[in-house]
């Protein structure tokens, strides 16, 4: 399985950027998709997360009204819109993608069966 995400790069505060993740070696429709965040010396946060077919989508309470989430099953992609970005948004984002099409499986994004590589978000203030 692999997960390349794309899209990162330096904005100044108030920017956006669009991320993206092409998956592979997985059956896309059978598995919700998401993102994770780590800021350096801090811990993983869980950033957004979508159920198998778009139906249901999850916001960290910090990205809420800023960011969208995202699928396009037809291209194996997920995106996540992100707007207003604040130097606090600074940080590796990593696609993550987690098995099955019940509704808690978006929740249990931060615990994922597949990570793709980091792509780095750097906001200046």
């Amino acid at each position: 399985v692999q997960l390349q995400a794309s899209g990162g790069g330096l904005v100044q505060a108030g920017g956006s950027l669009r991320l993206s993740c092409a998956a592979s070696g997985l059956i896309f429709n059978t598995y919700a998709m998401g993102w994770v965040r780590q800021a350096p010396g801090k811990e993983r946060e869980f950033v957004s997360g979508i159920s198998w077919n778009s139906g249901l989508t999850h916001f960290a309470e910090s990205v809420k009204g800023r960011f969208t989430i995202s699928r396009d099953n037809a291209k194996n992609t997920v995106y996540l819109q992100m707007n207003a970005l604040k130097p606090e948004d600074t940080a590796n984002y990593y696609c993550v993608a987690r098995f099955g099409r019940g509704d808690s499986i978006v929740g249990a994004l931060l615990n994922p069966d597949h990570w793709g590589q980091g792509t780095l978000v750097t906001v200046s203030s």
